[in-house]
């Protein structure tokens, strides 16, 4: 029984799909019967790292602005469609997932040439145009985000894939070992700051304005990103209690060491500080027709957190310092988060891909 995964182009499409290979193999398959296609960005480097057969194949995205290299892109996805399918045929691979990206929409096209069940899987509240797309076509779809069935009908809000360590996250059991990873006394009161994989140079800024607060009473712990982290690093020398990371691998250590959060609204974020119950200001990246918003919408209404836009910075401030030092508000987010949320969410997309792959043998 072989599973092929298609995912491309960013960690919210790789790193749910890298969750349900986990659980795939934790419910016994093999590593090497699990085949991922994808391009050349992140996705070449991080599959074959967490050692998974990787299959590259020549392909991007829409380009938004006007280029000459969506003139070829009809040719290119035919390519790749063929070139999948080909994988599938001599790979005997019994179905395929999709959770989005550049690739996902050759790998569908591929799935129904080679008459193989297709089950899609969206991490963001604003479908992506190639799961829309692929939809129709697919066995089954699940979402991570209620807003999500708005455009994808028939879809199944499960929440997005986490690694199994956030299935049996407890704050107060890894709190005192996370913050002596990172230098924190045990007793300190913490802000985290995010601002995903690459960082983000407005809460980066953000973060400077909170260190120079005068008798601040809190330590920072900031993910700065690996672009940022040399300038913000130098910042933050000045300052005992202002933490700076590039990037945390281990992003349940971050969680268990805050007690709150300024993030941006990320997919996997927000699925992050919902499974964590971690009280935090999300704070959308002002893009992409604000998808980022709508990721945030469900956690907002389950009270695990508010949103504050990226301009209102006094407010952002004002709000973490507000959370910080009234115990009782975080307690009450904490509680009413329903921290089950995103727990458990590859192990039951993994169960569904092995019960459609039984019932298709190859």
């Amino acid at each position: 029984m072989r599973v092929g995964i298609a995912a491309a182009g960013s960690g919210g499409h790789v790193f749910p799909a890298l969750a349900v290979a986990d659980a795939l193999i934790g419910r016994g398959l093999a590593r090497d019967d699990v085949v991922f296609f994808g391009g050349d960005r992140m996705e070449a480097e991080t599959v074959p790292a967490a050692g998974y057969p990787f299959v590259q194949v020549d392909m991007h995205g829409i380009r938004r602005s006007f280029s000459l290299e969506n003139l070829t892109l009809p040719l290119k996805i035919r390519k790749a469609t063929r070139i999948i399918a080909d994988r599938i045929e001599s790979e005997r691979i019994g179905v395929m997932v999709a959770f989005g990206g550049y690739v996902s929409g050759p790998a569908g096209l591929a799935a129904r040439r080679a008459r193989v069940p297709l089950v899609i899987h969206e991490a963001n509240a604003v479908p992506g145009l190639a799961n829309r797309l692929l939809a129709p076509m697919a066995d089954s779809v699940y979402v991570a985000f209620a807003p999500a069935t708005q455009k994808l009908k028939m879809a199944t809000v499960v929440g997005n894939p986490l690694r199994s360590s956030f299935d049996a996250f407890d704050r107060v059991r890894l709190m005192p070992e996370a913050r002596e990873h990172y230098g924190i006394r045990r007793d300190a009161t913490v802000l985290g700051i995010i601002g995903g994989s690459l960082g983000a140079a407005s809460l980066n800024e953000i973060a400077a304005d909170i260190a120079a607060i005068p008798d601040r009473g809190f330590h920072i712990l900031h993910v700065a990103g690996e672009p940022h982290f040399g300038r913000v690093s130098a910042q933050a020398a000045r300052f005992e209690d202002w933490t700076v990371v590039a990037f945390e691998r281990e992003m349940e250590q971050l969680y268990a060491a805050s007690d709150v959060v300024i993030s941006r609204s990320g997919a996997m974020a927000v699925s992050e500080l919902h499974a964590t119950a971690t009280p935090s200001i999300l704070v959308p990246l002002p893009a992409g027709k604000g998808y980022q918003g709508r990721n945030a919408e469900d956690l907002v209404k389950a009270g695990g957190g508010v949103v504050v836009a990226q301009d209102h910075r006094t407010e952002i401030i004002s709000t973490a310092i507000d959370l910080l030092t009234d115990e009782v508000k975080r307690k009450t987010m904490a509680d009413t988060a329903v921290a089950s949320q995103h727990r458990g969410v590859a192990g039951t997309i993994a169960d569904h891909v092995l019960e459609v792959a039984i019932d298709n043998p190859r």
